[in-house]
Formats: structure tokens, C-alpha cells, sequence
């Protein structure tokens, strides 16, 4: 209306345009102010999501860091938080007066074990406390004592530390003394020695077998072993070490390709990943992570790893081929380009999404995230009852049982909304995007829950990655991958790790680098043809 011409209106209808014209002035400017105020608005609202979400993220570093890593909680009461009025909230008429006795629960005591248990299965040598030959005159006749009998006094346990020595070996010549006589020359025959890890080196298979022990599966590092070696006489250096692990894996070769064969032909496999800092890597700075992956079979015991530079879907793509069964993880997206699998989820993920949200690892009474956790319990609850039923039978339980809860679980999430950016967002969309996956344990008997196995199977190289920190080129890293298979698939089958690594050391260098399957049989871990220290003692 502004720049209406007036002059021919009465000045009592000019005055009232007049008016309109101020009127619809202030109410842009008011409607300017409000959008204003909007967009600010909502700027402090995306600034408090944000900041919760960094307090959020806080508290959770500080809880993995100083906290506890098990996942059973205590309540908190959702007026604990206000402790204004603790006075008024705990008073208790009939709580009992200083002095008085409280019931408390029953509970039984493990009982500790027997010298005779501690010790079983170990050799017993014993020693006989005589008296010397002066002490044994009678100190009345002052004739010799003979002796009549024993008394047993006590039981020590004796350790031998490891004891270093050289074998230099010699190959016999023997002749033929009935040739030469006939026809003047000599047949002669050398006797061969036992095929060496690596040629030109000192490394006996005990040697190697040792320090892949120490290095793996203790995490113990090369310097710390250089340190104990120097205190017990010998110059070994970490590069000899490191150069022994490196050569002496490659006899792993075929047998980790074995094992992978035998793995895909089952019908569930776990994987998982984590982190590999490796130093030296052509096209790569040292700051950039790689990573360890790891594949495991509930079925045929077996565990394997696999290095590589990359997190990409592509690296289990090509390591599973065409593997069509079950696969079991924590939810990664790069598993999503196997399409030849049935994707499993992990339910002990979804519920660590849910503890997230606690306070201080407590759970709020009646909170979102409390209801969601219990429901998640209830269903482990469940699991436990059935852990020594049949497959099929705990496939029926399941569809019996189970269903409903999942059921219950689903409306839930799908009743409320979390502010985006949240412990409690994070929760919900990390059950509601991984769906068909957490449901699939309906499907088969076979299916756990959760991708446990295969986080226990990462986990020893997680352990001895804090004490190593890092592998110095790609080659120790492939190295690592195959001394770690062939422990871990060692220790799953009940295999003594020393014994098992010395093995195969002793006998893959006689097959040659490119032995065949048939030889390779006798060598897995499960074969009734390994020798007896290949086993642990019971």
C-alpha cells in the first residue's frame, strides 16, 4: 500500500491508509524479527546437540579409558540426579538402627585347589635329605646308624629357564669296500641332515618356534627379547630375529590357503577388523593406518588373518570369493558388497550402542535407553538357558520365543525420536539400520547372537599391538598374519603353540615351497598324525 495516492481521498480515509500502511510495516518488521530469532533459535539448538554430543563423546572416552570395559550395570534412580533433597527422598522409617544384624544373601565359596591339583600332570623328581657321614655315629655308642625310613616334608615347584645351546651337525661318508677291491673304485655315500628353516642361517625351528612364541602370542617385542637373550650370553640383535619371523612364515604360505579352503566350505564364517600401523610402505605415508583383518569358522576351528592396507569391502570380497553361507559381523558397511551371503548382525553391538547413553555406565530408571537395554537382556537371558540345545531345536525356542521380544524391541524403536546427533539417535539407528541382519539369528540354530568369536580372535593381536605398536614394513605385517593363524587356530584346537609352530617348521621345509594338498593333510591342526608335543598337556 505504501505510494497510494491520497489527494483525492477524504482526510479521514487517507488517515486510516495511513495507519494500515504503519501497521503492515511493523508486522514485516515483526515477522523479519521472528525469523531472525527462528534462525538463531535453531543455531542454539544445533549448538547444544552438539555440544551433548561432545559431552557424550567425553564421558564414553573417559569410561573406555579409567571405567570398567564389562558391560553389567547398576541402576541409577532417576531422582538420584536431583540430590537437592536426599534428605527427603532416603528417609526411611523402619531402616534398622546401628547395631542391628541385616540378612544378607547365601553365597558358596570356590575351594582352593589341592598341591596334589596344582601339580598334576608334572613330572615329580625326589630328593632324599641324608645326613653326612660324620653325623651318622651314635652319640651314645658311637657306632654307625643305619637308616630305617623317610618322612615327607614338603613339595617345591622348580622352573628351568631356557637354556641355549649349538648343535653343529656332521653328514657321515660310508664306502663300498667290496667295490673298490673289484674294480678299484670307491662308492661312496653321504648321509643327508634334516632340511634347515632357512639356509645360511643358525636358526634351528626351536629357535624360531621361540621367539614367534614370544613375539605373537606373549606380545612380547623384539627388543625386550634381544634384552633377555643378551642376559642369558648370546648377541641375538632384533633385525636377526625380525629377519628369522619374516623368512621362516613363508613356509606358512600354503597352509594358511589350506585352512582358507577349508574355511569357506563351512557354512558360517565371523569377521572382523581393526588397525595395523605399518611404518615402510611404498605409495604410503607412515601416519596412514592399515588394517588387520580377521576371518574365523565356529564349525572347523579356525582362525585367520589377513593383512592389508585398506578398510575396503573389496579386501573380504576377495577373501571370501565365493563363500555363500552365513556371515556374521559388527555391522561395517563394506561387508554389504558380498551379495552372496546372508548377512548376521551382532546384538552385543546394538546393546553397547544403548550403554552408551548411560550415565556414568548406569542406566536411568525409565529412560529410553534403560527399556531398549532390558529388552536386549531378556533375549541373552533366553540364549543362556539354550546353550547346550541342538541347533534345530534352539531354531524352534527362538521362533518361539525369541520372535516376541524382537518384536516388542521394533515397535519400541519405532515409537519415539531421538534429537539427532545423540548417544540415544546413534542407539536407535544402529538397531533399525542393521534390522534384517540382528533378525537373521532367527534363521539357524547354528547362529550366536553375537559376533563374539570373532571380536576373542582380534583380540590377541589388539593385546600384543599395545606392547609392538606398530610392524616396519608391509612384509613383517604379512608375517604377523601368518604366525597369528597359525597360533590362534593352534591354541582353538587344543594345540601347544611351541610345540605345534616347531612342527611345522621341521616339516614344510622338506615339502618344498609349493607342496601339495595331499601332503599338507597330515600337517593341519586337527589331524590325528601330529606328534604328541604338539599337544597340550592335560
Amino acid at each position: 500500500m505504501t505510494g497510494f495516492d491520497t489527494s483525492r481521498l477524504s482526510p479521514e480515509v487517507a488517515a486510516y491508509i495511513r495507519s494500515l500502511e504503519t501497521r503492515v510495516e511493523k508486522i514485516e518488521a515483526l515477522e523479519t524479527e521472528v525469523a531472525a530469532l527462528r534462525e538463531e533459535n535453531q543455531q542454539q539448538k544445533n549448538q547444544l546437540l552438539k555440544m551433548q554430543s561432545l559431552n557424550e563423546q567425553l564421558v564414553n572416552l573417559r569410561r573406555r579409558t579409567f571405567g570398567r570395559s564389562s558391560e553389567k550395570v547398576q541402576y541409577v534412580d532417576g531422582e538420584q540426579l536431583d540430590f537437592f533433597n536426599e534428605a527427603e527422598t532416603c528417609s526411611d522409617a523402619g531402616a534398622p538402627e546401628p547395631g542391628k544384624t541385616t540378612p544378607v544373601k547365601a553365597h558358596t565359596r570356590k575351594e582352593k585347589r589341592t598341591k596334589a591339583e596344582l601339580t598334576e600332570g608334572l613330572e615329580h623328581k625326589k630328593v632324599l635329605c641324608e645326613l653326612p657321614e660324620d653325623q651318622q655315629l651314635c652319640a651314645r655308642c658311637g657306632n654307625k646308624m643305619v637308616r630305617i625310613g623317610e618322612k615327607y616334608l614338603r613339595s617345591e615347584l622348580i622352573i628351568i629357564p631356557a637354556q641355549v645351546s649349538v648343535v653343529d651337525y656332521y653328514a657321515a661318508s660310508y664306502k663300498c669296500v667290496h667295490c673298490e677291491q673289484e674294480t678299484g673304485e670307491s662308492y661312496i655315500l653321504q648321509a643327508q641332515a634334516p632340511v634347515p628353516v632357512m639356509k645360511k642361517s643358525m636358526a634351528a625351528p626351536s629357535t624360531v618356534a621361540y621367539v614367534m612364541q614370544e613375539k605373537f602370542e606373549k606380545g612380547v617385542p623384539l627388543y625386550r627379547q634381544e634384552q633377555y637373550w643378551k642376559g642369558q650370553g648370546v648377541e641375538l640383535r632384533r633385525s636377526t630375529m625380525a629377519n628369522w619371523i619374516i623368512r621362516s612364515s613363508r613356509w606358512f604360505i600354503p597352509l594358511w590357503n589350506l585352512l582358507r579352503k577349508e574355511m569357506l566350505q563351512q557354512s558360517i564364517v565371523n569377521a572382523d577388523e581393526t588397525r595395523c600401523h605399518v611404518l615402510k610402505e611404498d605409495g604410503r605415508e607412515s601416519k596412514q593406518m592399515s588394517q588387520m583383518w580377521v576371518y574365523c569358522s565356529p564349525e572347523k576351528k579356525i582362525a585367520l588373518y589377513q593383512y592389508h592396507p585398506s578398510r575396503k569391502g573389496q579386501v573380504a570380497k576377495e577373501m571370501l570369493g565365493d563363500f555363500s553361507g552365513y556371515l556374521q559381523t559388527d555391522g561395517y558397511s563394506g561387508y554389504h558388497c558380498l551379495d552372496r551371503v546372508t548377512h548376521v548382525g551382532c546384538w552385543a553391538h546394538a546393546r553397547r550402542k544403548w550403554v552408551d547413553c548411560f550415565v556414568d555406565g548406569k542406566p536411568v530408571a525409565g529412560s529410553k535407553s534403560e527399556t531398549a537395554f532390558q529388552l536386549i537382556e531378556q533375549m541373552f537371558q533366553l540364549e543362556q538357558t539354550w546353550e547346550d540345545t541342538a541347533p534345530e531345536e534352539r531354531r524352534r525356542l527362538r521362533s518361539e520365543k525369541l520372535k516376541p521380544i524382537l518384536d516388542r524391541y521394533w515397535e519400541y524403536l519405532a515409537s519415539f525420536e531421538a534429537a539427532e546427533g545423540t548417544a540415544l539417535y546413534k542407539a536407535q539407528n544402529y538397531s533399525l539400520n542393521q534390522k534384517q541382519a540382528l533378525d537373521a539369528v532367527l534363521l539357524d540354530g547354528r547362529l550366536e547372537l553375537t559376533n563374539n568369536l570373532a571380536e576373542r580372535t582380534v583380540k590377541p593381536f589388539v593385546m600384543a599391538r599395545r606392547n609392538f605398536l606398530f610392524c616396519d614394513t608391509a612384509k613383517g605385517a604379512d608375517a604377523s598374519a601368518l604366525c597369528f593363524s597359525v597360533i590362534e587356530t593352534a591354541k582353538r584346537n587344543g594345540l601347544d603353540p611351541f610345540g605345534y609352530l616347531m612342527f611345522l617348521l621341521q616339516e614344510l621345509p622338506k615339502l618344498g615351497p609349493d607342496p601339495a594338498e595331499k601332503q599338507l593333510l597330515p600337517l593341519l591342526p586337527w589331524s590325528p598324525d601330529l606328534p604328541g608335543y604338539c599337544k597340550i598337556k592335560q
